[in-house]
């Protein structure tokens, strides 16, 4: 079956249901669906982000354990 024909069979059915709820959570799933977060994401976010993604690459990482225990006297 096609893209097309999934859309067209999907559609036959919202328009035949007469059940509101369920037209409500196919909106939401649509509306969560369709959302990307890294678009909302300022710049500055974003360069953080890649720039932690290079340092792992790169094996820049302290692990969790040695943190936790240089910070533990502070918690």
């Amino acid at each position: 079956m096609s893209l097309l024909e999934d859309k067209i069979r999907l559609a036959k059915i919202v328009l035949e249901t007469e059940n509101p709820q369920i037209l409500v959570q196919i909106s939401e799933l649509l509306e969560t669906q369709e959302k990307d977060f890294w678009v909302e994401l300022s710049n500055h976010v974003k360069e953080g982000i890649e720039r932690g993604i290079q340092q792992a690459k790169d094996g820049l990482l302290t692990p969790h354990d040695e943190v936790m225990k240089k910070y533990e006297k502070y918690l």
